[in-house]
């Protein structure tokens, strides 16, 4: 009988499901990513509830929503005192179980360098981030060698960030990130139960594939972008171009054509065979150490990229193109090549690798067991929540409705029009299904802030007849755990 099971999970930041060839891309061709689909379970309705980078992550992280742990856009980061409250991360949940915890690559953590329970970095963070001295800043540095802004390569602001890498593939980010990954299986892989999780910087934008990479692509074999509908959401679109702006990527793309869309688009799958490359180099050393049977694997990512769909480009809002999220997860004994249809979230992630792992979900997360997995406590949600700072969305599978702070909102049926191309919120035919809806919303944004508040609850229950807080000098507990408020309100 093998003993605990080993966990990799795979996180490439910003990957759409739709350039895998797993999920039915026939102009590009991922069979290690496939490898994994083929051997576990792809999950076709599978979402990131808060699609931006932080927020995702600390989602995974604490495995609560976005609201619950108080992270809602990239400017947040997780709560100091998590721990004086009752919170542990799942990284320090395994570590506490005997799991030895890794983090290798990008994890978006503020500060930069905080473990948040891992035991073992080997740090290469967002490919914008060119002053964070990583180890990946090291490394090129022993290579004389350094980071580069995309706008020190040829065509960037012409071809709105479409470019070729300076540095050659073997001192790619995504290279690095994978050599470290295998080194630490290599290295630690025999030494009892790991949980490794690989944080892939591409293919995130600039879309910069390396000029010596055996396999590049045309811009006129990628699929055509879907159109903007003019009128639906164009606040939302100026916010685009006007976050685009900023030093960090520094295009406008306040004209955004076809020719570039379709560059951009090549480019990105360029990107997208960079990882699959990894994964592969991942998989095969697990294989050489004899650990591949005894080894959970979970791909996904934390949010998807609009690659022109809308006339958007990166995240950021609850169109597909933005949140919907490729998601596969193969464990030992499981049924090969299943295909689940169920609605899942990116923070189910958290509870199913606890859950593979033998360790109780904590109450106060929100996280599910994946289910298809024959994990307990599985099941699939009724709705997905989509909560950021300046949108919220409910999602039931067919219907979903998008609210945002620029005062505009969209009502599609998925079912009839997956390209999302006719909004029926101002069609007073389905004002009874816009109400039903907005009342499910409010209701689970209301039970997410009331857990929110949770540690400045003074009192569980109904304290008014309780003699030691009538007197002079009661103090209330600060800050509240966890466990309190489950026992109040």
């Amino acid at each position: 009988m093998p003993g605990r099971p080993n966990i990799v999970f795979m996180l490439p930041d910003q990957l759409r499901p739709d350039f895998l060839s797993c999920y039915g891309a026939d102009f590009i061709d991922t069979p290690n990513i496939d490898w994994i689909a083929n051997n576990g379970t792809r999950y076709d309705r599978a979402y990131s509830a808060s699609p931006v980078c932080v927020p995702a992550r600390t989602a995974l992280l604490t495995g609560m929503n976005a609201i619950r742990n108080g992270v809602a856009d990239n400017l947040h980061a997780v709560r100091g005192d998590y721990n004086e409250v009752g919170i542990q991360t799942w990284p320090q949940i395994l570590a506490n179980a005997g799991y030895y915890t890794s983090a290798v690559g990008k994890m978006h953590f503020y500060p930069w360098d905080a473990r948040h329970g891992f035991q073992y970095r080997v740090i290469a963070e967002d490919k914008r981030w060119l002053q964070v001295r990583d180890d990946y800043y090291h490394y090129l540095k022993e290579h004389g060698l350094r980071k580069l802004h995309g706008n020190e390569h040829e065509g960037y602001f012409e071809n709105r960030g479409a470019i070729i890498n300076r540095l050659p593939w073997e001192h790619n980010v995504d290279r690095f990130v994978g050599r470290e990954a295998c080194r630490f299986i290599e290295n630690y892989g025999g030494d009892g139960p790991f949980a490794m999780m690989v944080g892939f910087p591409g293919p995130h934008c600039p879309y910069d594939p390396a000029s010596d990479f055996p396999e590049n692509f045309k811009p006129e074999d990628m699929p055509e972008a879907v159109p903007e509908v003019v009128g639906d959401t164009p606040k939302l679109r100026q916010q685009n171009i006007d976050g685009n702006k900023r030093h960090w990527n520094g295009v406008d793309y306040t004209e955004f054509n076809d020719s570039h869309k379709q560059k951009i688009r090549a480019h990105y799958a360029g990107l997208v065979k960079h990882i699959d490359h990894e994964v592969g180099a991942i998989i095969d050393a697990l294989r050489q150490q004899g650990l591949l049977d005894n080894t959970v694997i979970i791909f996904s990512t934390d949010h998807a990229d609009y690659l022109g769909d809308h006339n958007l480009i990166g995240k950021a809002s609850f169109y597909e193109s933005a949140w919907k999220i490729p998601l596969l997860a193969r464990i030992s004994g499981s049924v090969p090549g299943q295909v689940c249809n169920d609605l899942v979230e990116l923070r189910d992630v958290t509870a199913t690798m606890l859950s593979t792992a033998g360790v109780d979900i904590p109450k106060h997360m929100d996280s599910r067991p994946l289910p298809g997995l024959g994990l307990m406590g599985d099941s699939p949600r009724e709705r997905i929540i989509g909560m950021l700072t300046d949108g919220w969305c409910n999602f039931d599978g067919e219907w979903k409705l998008a609210k945002y702070a620029t005062g505009e909102s969209v009502l599609f049926n998925l079912i009839d029009d997956p390209d999302e191309q006719r909004n029926l919120a101002p069609d007073p035919d389905y004002s009874e299904l816009y109400r039903r809806l907005d009342i499910e919303l409010t209701q689970e944004l209301m039970e997410s802030y009331r857990f929110a508040m949770h540690d400045r609850l003074a009192q569980a229950g109904d304290m008014s007849q309780d003699q030691g807080f009538g007197r002079e000098g009661w103090s209330r507990p600060w800050p509240a755990p966890v466990d309190f408020a489950d026992s109040g309100s």
